[in-house]
């Protein structure tokens, strides 16, 4: 990323401390998609865990590093996961779109990755206009609209926050409606330094 160091730092702490609460949460229960009427928790809710706590270290490393780590490997850490979430969304309509997302996200790192790679031949910092502008500028809608329609939804619901999941207290319910949004607002923030 390039711009004030400031905001690579804020940008870091948000999104890792995002992706350690879902850390967090694949170690406990998992608050979202619980199995209805049994208490236990689907396979999905820790593959949504597991997906946004790789996105909020990633893109807390990614915001502080930069281009000193080689672009090949962020591509690998988050285009192959990208893959696996879209093969996943094509055999079935089950979590589809929240599949797609995941894969978006991954893509939209990979394409990070590779433009701050491509642009890093004069310093720790890309230039200014790296990368695709159509891609950046579709990437740029995407995750400004999701943060809003994420936000929306989080301020829609009863009391301000998100309906109380099964054994969580109703302060903390939302709290993973609100780690979506804050990774949302974190990859537009990363998109739009580019």
């Amino acid at each position: 990323m390039h711009g004030p160091v400031l905001v690579s730092w804020l940008l870091a702490a948000l999104t890792a401390a995002v992706g350690g609460y879902c850390l967090s949460r694949l170690r406990r229960s998992p608050c979202t998609d619980h199995a209805p009427g049994r208490g236990a928790t689907s396979p999905h809710a820790h593959e949504s865990d597991a997906a946004e706590a790789l996105m909020g270290f990633g893109m807390a490393a990614m915001a502080v590093s930069g281009s000193t780590v080689p672009a090949a490997v962020w591509a690998w850490l988050f285009g192959a996961p990208a893959v696996v979430f879209l093969l996943a969304a094509a055999s079935g309509p089950a979590h589809r779109a929240h599949r797609l997302h995941h894969a978006v996200g991954g893509l939209a790192m990979t394409y990070t990755a590779l433009a701050m790679g491509a642009g890093s031949g004069h310093g720790h910092h890309h230039p200014a206009g790296a990368g695709a502008p159509l891609l950046t500028g579709a990437l740029l809608l995407y995750f400004g609209g999701y943060s809003l329609w994420t936000g929306v939804r989080l301020l829609g619901a009863p009391g301000g926050g998100a309906p109380a999941a099964a054994g969580l207290p109703p302060a903390t319910a939302g709290l993973p409606r609100a780690c979506r949004l804050s990774m949302g607002i974190g990859m537009f923030a990363m998109l739009l330094t580019m």
